[in-house]
C-alpha cells in the first residue's frame, strides 16, 4: 500500500474504514473467497488491500499483489497497442481490417454495410459474432489462432457494420492479429515490451499463468443453492488471448489506471500521449438510452453525477473490473476469484464513499478575490445582449442577466495578465478558452470589454 497525504484526511480515512467494513460483510454473507482492491488518485495508488483468501485450501490471504486472470480487461491493452501503432504512423483507425489481414474476409448478407475498420473493432460495432465458432466457453477447450484464422472466412457477420453496438471477443482477437501484423511481433511480445514493461507491470503476464504460480488466486465456481462452490481448474486461452489473457494484480493494474490521467507527450512510463488517452476515453458510440457508451476500447457509463470509464472482465473462476473518473482523477480496481463476484458493485460503492471523499479533500481552497477586480464589476452591453461582471465565490464571474437562470452557463474569468483574463465555462456555445480584456482608460475606468475580437461597452443602467 502506498501512503500519500490524501490518506491523512479524516474524511478519506473514515470512508475507507466504511468501505472496508462493507467489503468484509459482503465476503462473509456472499461467500466470496477473496477480493483485492486498489484506489488510485492521480499518479498514485493511495490505498490497496486484500480481503479473504487467494487460496482457500492453502489459507493464503488475498493481497494487493495477488494475481487474478482479468479476462476482458485485456481488451484495453490491445486497444492501447492499436493506438500506439496509430500514433507511430503505422496504421489509421479507419483502415479496413483486411488491409492489414488479407485473410479477414467474413461473409455478410448486408450489401450496403461499410467495410469493417479498426475503429469498428475498438467500438464493438463490427457486426461480427460474439465468439469464434467453437464451444470454448462450454468445454474450456480453446482453439489456436490458426484455427480461428481458418474459420473466419466462413463465419458470417450477424449484423450490418455500424448497425448497433454488439460486444465481440472475436473482434478483439482480430485486433491482436493486426497488432502482430503491423508491428512484426507476436501480440503477447508486443504488449510485454511496449506496455507492461514500460509501465513497470512486472508481475503481470499475457501468457497463460502457471496453475502453480504462488501469487495466483485460485478461481472458484459460483455458490450453488446448497451453499457449495468448487475450484475451477487450469485452462489455456490460446487463440483468444488478445481478448482475454491478461493476468495481473491490483498493484500492477493501478499503474495502468494512473496512466489514464496523464497529460502531455508520451515518454517513458507515459506510453501514450495525453491527447490520445483522452481520445480513447471519449464517447465514440452512444447507447440508445444515453447513459452509457464506448470509447476506443473503453466502456463508460453515468454513475450519479460522475462519468466512469473502464472495462470489466469475466472468465471462469474470476470477475474483475476497473473504472476511473477523468474529472476527479480517481480510479478503482476490484478483482474477485469467484464466478459470482460482483466487482462493479464494489467499485460503485468505492466511488460513492471514498471517491467522493478524495474529491472533497483535494478540491482547491476557495480563492480570495483580488480587490482590484472591483474596477471591472458592472454592466456591459453589445448589439447581441447584456453582460454582468461580478465577484462570486471569490472568483470574477460573468453572467447573462436576462436569462431565466444564468447560473448553469455562467463564465469564470481566470487572470492571465494585466486586465486580461481567460474565459472558462461549461457552456460549449460560449467563448470558453478565449481572452477577455478590460480596456482601462487613463482615469482607471473600463472603457470597453472585448471577448475574443468582439466588444461590449459599460452601461450605467439597464
Amino acid at each position: 500500500m502506498t501512503t500519500t497525504s490524501v490518506l491523512d484526511h479524516p474524511d478519506v480515512r473514515s470512508n475507507i474504514d466504511l468501505l472496508s467494513a462493507w467489503i468484509e460483510s459482503q465476503l462473509a454473507y456472499r461467500g466470496w473467497p477473496g477480493l483485492s482492491i486498489a484506489i488510485v488518485h492521480d499518479r498514485d495508488a493511495v490505498w490497496s488491500r486484500g480481503f479473504g483468501w487467494a487460496d482457500v485450501a492453502g489459507k493464503v490471504p488475498a493481497t494487493a499483489d495477488t494475481l487474478y486472470r482479468v479476462a476482458s480487461i485485456t481488451k484495453t491493452f490491445t486497444a492501447t497497442a492499436i493506438l500506439q501503432l496509430r500514433d507511430a504512423g503505422k496504421l489509421r483507425l479507419d483502415d479496413e481490417v483486411r488491409q492489414h489481414l488479407p485473410w479477414f474476409t467474413p461473409p455478410t448478407s448486408y450489401e450496403d454495410a461499410p467495410p469493417i475498420t479498426l475503429r469498428h473493432i475498438l467500438t464493438h460495432t463490427t457486426g461480427l459474432a460474439r465468439e469464434a465458432p467453437f464451444p470454448y466457453w462450454t468445454n474450456l477447450e480453446f482453439p489456436t489462432i490458426d484455427a480461428i484464422r481458418a474459420a473466419v472466412p466462413a463465419q458470417a457477420s450477424v449484423l450490418a457494420t455500424e448497425d448497433r453496438w454488439k460486444y465481440s471477443n472475436l473482434a478483439f482477437v482480430v485486433a491482436g492479429e493486426v497488432v502482430a501484423a503491423v508491428s512484426g511481433m507476436p501480440w503477447a511480445a508486443y504488449v510485454r515490451s511496449h506496455i507492461l514493461d514500460p509501465l513497470g507491470m512486472r508481475a503481470s503476464t499475457v501468457e497463460n499463468p502457471a496453475p502453480s504460480h504462488p501469487a495466483l488466486a485460485r478461481g472458484h465456481t459460483r455458490r450453488l443453492p446448497n451453499g457449495e462452490r468448487g475450484p475451477v481448474g487450469a485452462y489455456d486461452l490460446r487463440g483468444i488471448s488478445a481478448a482475454a489473457a491478461l493476468t495481473t494484480s491490483t498493484a500492477d493494474l493501478a499503474r495502468f489506471v494512473a496512466l489514464q490521467f496523464h497529460r502531455g507527450a508520451a515518454d517513458g512510463d507515459r506510453i501514450l500521449r495525453g491527447s490520445t488517452l483522452r481520445e480513447m476515453q471519449r464517447v465514440h458510440w452512444l447507447e440508445p438510452e444515453w447513459q452509457a457508451g464506448w470509447g476506443l476500447g473503453f466502456h463508460m457509463y453515468r454513475a450519479g453525477q460522475r462519468t466512469l470509464v473502464g472495462h470489466g472482465g469475466s472468465l471462469r473462476g474470476y470477475r474483475s473490473d476497473f473504472r476511473f473518473s477523468p474529472a476527479d482523477r480517481v480510479g478503482v480496481i476490484a478483482l474477485i476469484n469467484a464466478d459470482d463476484g460482483e466487482p462493479l458493485l464494489v467499485l460503485n460503492k468505492a466511488f460513492e464513499w471514498v471517491g467522493g471523499a478524495i474529491a472533497r479533500a483535494t478540491a482547491p481552497a476557495p480563492p480570495a478575490a483580488d480587490p482590484a477586480w472591483q474596477r471591472y464589476v458592472g454592466r456591459y452591453r453589445s448589439a447581441w445582449g447584456d453582460l454582468q461582471v461580478l465577484v462570486l465565490g471569490g472568483r470574477l464571474a460573468m453572467i447573462g442577466p436576462a436569462l431565466l437562470d444564468p447560473m448553469p452557463v455562467q463564465a469564470t474569468l481566470a487572470p492571465i495578465g494585466r486586465d486580461t483574463f481567460r474565459l472558462e465555462s461549461a457552456d460549449g456555445y460560449s467563448s470558453h478558452g478565449e481572452p477577455v480584456v478590460f480596456h482601462v482608460d487613463a482615469a482607471g475606468k473600463v472603457a470597453r470589454l472585448t471577448i475574443g475580437a468582439n466588444e461590449s461597452f459599460p452601461v450605467e443602467a439597464w
